[in-house]
């Protein structure tokens, strides 16, 4: 999850990981951020310092007393000392000042992951469909198929809102980001792809059509 305010910067930043075959959700604001945090299990969350709602060390502090220990990776202008150690003590497992470059972002990011995670915020599932971030496939029990970095951030997009009907704008613009010349029936093209997918898993109909508004993927069976 990426937590950052500033349109431009969060397009720059979710564009960078899209490319790195992360799958990104945008939180524009800290209650928002806290929302999605306690509604979806994340390998690592991006967040801003500076929020326009309330800070990103109170966002930092609110997930920890619930018991949330995704890594934690702290964005801001504040590069002093003493503010590293603020928001270390907040509980962010690492610190970026502003401005950074996007290659050691990444890195950090590469490293975060590396980390021993809890073993139920590491698992991205709906139901029997599980996600295996080392292949880059989806399983159901022992069976499983391989899937493209797009159709892989699709699928983990669509897994992250299981149960709600998202539209295609929403699919594009958390899948595709700000890329240029990228249209809308695109979205259409790769649901395509991925209901093939699942199909050889026996579960193409998890992935409904919602006539007139986009798609929705049912958790269960």
């Amino acid at each position: 999850m990426l937590v950052e305010d500033e349109p431009k910067m969060a397009g720059l930043i979710r564009r960078v990981l899209l490319a790195e075959r992360h799958v990104v959700d945008l939180a524009p604001d800290g209650l928002s951020a806290i929302a999605l945090a306690e509604r979806a299990g994340y390998d690592a969350i991006v967040l801003d310092r500076m929020l326009p709602d309330i800070d990103g060390l109170t966002v930092l502090r609110i997930l920890r007393s619930k018991g949330l220990r995704t890594p934690v990776l702290l964005l801001t202008a504040l590069g002093s000392v003493e503010e590293r150690i603020a928001g270390l003590d907040a509980g962010a497992d690492d610190y970026l000042p502003k401005p950074f470059a996007f290659g050691e972002l990444v890195a950090r990011i590469r490293a975060l992951g590396r980390r021993p995670a809890d073993a139920t915020e590491a698992r991205l599932m709906a139901g029997d469909l599980e996600l295996d971030e080392l292949r880059h496939a989806v399983q159901v029990a022992d069976r499983s198929v391989d899937l493209s970095a797009r159709e892989f951030a699709l699928l983990g997009y669509l897994i992250r809102h299981a149960g709600q009907v998202v539209t295609r704008h929403q699919i594009l613009d958390a899948v595709w980001g700000s890329e240029p010349d990228v249209y809308s029936n695109v979205v259409d093209l790769y649901i395509h792809y991925l209901r093939r997918k699942l199909r050889e898993l026996d579960r193409a109909d998890r992935l409904r059509t919602v006539r007139g508004v986009g798609y929705t993927l049912r958790a269960g069976s």
